[in-house]
């Protein structure tokens, strides 16, 4: 049975659960899939409400006293047009890959959340098939100008 910790302040961290635990666990276990530690650390601050953020919720997920997922979920400031969501990060231990942790870990956000949510996935990243089980669907093709 998995138990998770709502993180939506600095202070909910603490000596069982740091900050840079927190964002280690998410770079090691998004694999190729994942950003910066820095990357991480703003996507952090912006849940936090922060430099500008706009708030949003962190999860700690635990079988025992193991942490087995994390997950990240910002809030966007907008609704109707776009979600008022987006769900950043998540990532479960490859140790506990294959168990349904993932699901239920997402699931368990999407409930907490009182408005509709948004994601971005890379095509070729496994997770897009779990995605698409939950109920996400594909509205939109995201096109990026990248000004070098």
């Amino acid at each position: 049975m998995l138990t998770f910790k709502k993180i939506t302040r600095e202070a909910d961290f603490d000596s069982n659960l740091s900050r840079e635990d927190y964002v280690n666990f998410l770079y090691k276990h998004l694999d190729e899939f994942g950003d910066s530690r820095e990357a991480i650390n703003k996507c952090i601050d912006f849940a936090f409400e922060l430099n500008g953020g706009l708030g949003g919720s962190l999860y700690a997920v635990y079988e025992g006293d193991q942490m087995v997922g994390a997950l990240i979920i910002n809030n966007t400031g907008m609704s109707e047009f776009i979600p008022e969501h987006i769900l950043v990060y998540v990532a479960v231990d490859s140790k506990f890959r294959g168990k349904g942790y993932g699901r239920e870990i997402v699931e368990h956000a999407l409930k907490e959340c009182p408005g509709n949510v948004k994601l971005h996935v890379e095509y070729e990243n496994p997770a897009k098939r779990l995605y698409e089980r939950i109920g996400f669907t594909s509205k939109y093709a995201e096109l990026r100008y990248n000004k070098k």
